[in-house]
């Protein structure tokens, strides 16, 4: 059975929740859809508009790749292959996104 796609509602409170701790506030754009003909600035409702279309289409495709395997690895092995956590330069600041 396939997972029930998140609302507008559920959308918006994950894209502006993400913004804030960004340091943005959606609420300093102008309210609706069209853009402040002075500063040029998108309407909020236009801008969450775009952003939820952003991300149905982009987190599904994101939470579907797999890293390839090498060439005659086990496919049972290789789904734990793909989830091996990336290298980095300063692996130090990761450990508490490990916890």
């Amino acid at each position: 059975m396939a997972p029930t796609p998140p609302t507008d509602a559920e959308l918006n409170t994950l894209i502006r929740a993400r913004l804030a701790s960004l340091g943005i506030d959606l609420d300093q754009l102008p309210p609706g859809t069209t853009a402040d003909p002075e500063t040029g600035s998108p309407g909020r409702d236009s801008v969450l508009a775009s952003l939820r279309s952003f991300v149905r289409g982009t987190v599904a495709e994101l939470a579907a790749y797999q890293m390839p395997a090498p060439a005659g690895t086990d496919p049972a092995l290789a789904k734990a292959l793909s989830q091996q956590p990336a290298p980095m330069l300063y692996p130090s600041i990761s450990t508490q996104w490990r916890r």
